[in-house]
């Protein structure tokens, strides 16, 4: 059974009260993430309290360092979800969720925060229902090592290939969704091959757009094992298709 099926509204954006915003709901997975989240937190309330949106910022938090402390001093509610893996945090998030649309970050500042209502508003004009971001489209220098940009062209051609989907960067992890339409998704993986995942499915089976955006320098300690992480991924591929 999906377990998002009691969550789907139909027709969530028109039945709304005239003249009542939309709310955006921001998840973050947070793994000790002090030295970066309060900046992320700035970002957010800034640019969303200039925004016509309502919204709200979740953090999935298991650090052990001040990331939770951070984050609730500057507005945001935390999901506690014990249990690690970059999927199983995003799925306790996204049920935890309020808004009509969910928006997606890490808490390292590298992704573009300031976007959020542009894209919110690109998917309700184009009545999209998933938009994803393509980080290679303009990074900055240092924001990727060579070997994370191998590995990630390598995961995006085999997803295109096994899959028949057109998006150029299949680990990207900004992306503004109904949340309605999660729904119509089979999200089986718990891992790192939850972001892979959320892409092939919504590009199979929503009406879903690729979106370039600017990727920056991280902020703090890099916990991607590059290996082992890209070898998950890659083998996920070859069993979700097969």
């Amino acid at each position: 059974m999906n377990r998002f099926r009691s969550y789907y509204i139909p027709s969530a954006f028109t039945r709304k009260k005239a003249g009542a915003p939309l709310k955006v709901s921001v998840v973050i997975p947070t793994m000790n993430e002090e030295a970066s989240i309060g900046a992320v937190m700035d970002s957010i309330n800034a640019t969303m309290s200039a925004s016509k949106y309502d919204y709200e910022v979740l953090i999935v938090d298991i650090s052990k360092d001040r990331t939770r402390e951070i984050a609730t001093s500057k507005g945001a509610r935390v999901v506690d979800e014990p249990r690690r893996g970059y999927g199983r945090a995003y799925k306790s998030g996204f049920e935890a969720a309020t808004g009509e649309i969910v928006a997606t970050l890490d808490a390292d500042c590298t992704y573009p925060a300031e976007d959020i209502p542009k894209l919110a508003d690109m998917l309700v004009s184009e009545e999209l229902d998933f938009i994803t971001t393509d980080r290679f489209a303009d990074m900055e220098e240092g924001a990727m090592s060579g070997m994370h940009r191998f590995g990630n062209k390598l995961l995006t051609m085999t997803s295109r290939v096994l899959f028949h989907v057109r998006f150029h960067d299949s680990q990207s992890g900004m992306w503004v969704f109904r949340k309605q339409c999660l729904s119509q998704l089979e999200l089986k993986d718990d891992g790192m091959p939850f972001s892979e995942e959320i892409k092939i499915e919504a590009f199979r089976k929503l009406r879903a757009k690729e979106v370039p955006i600017i990727y920056r320098k991280r902020v703090g300690e890099v916990k991607l094992s590059s290996w082992k992480d890209g070898w998950k991924n890659f083998k996920f591929l070859w069993k979700k298709r097969f």
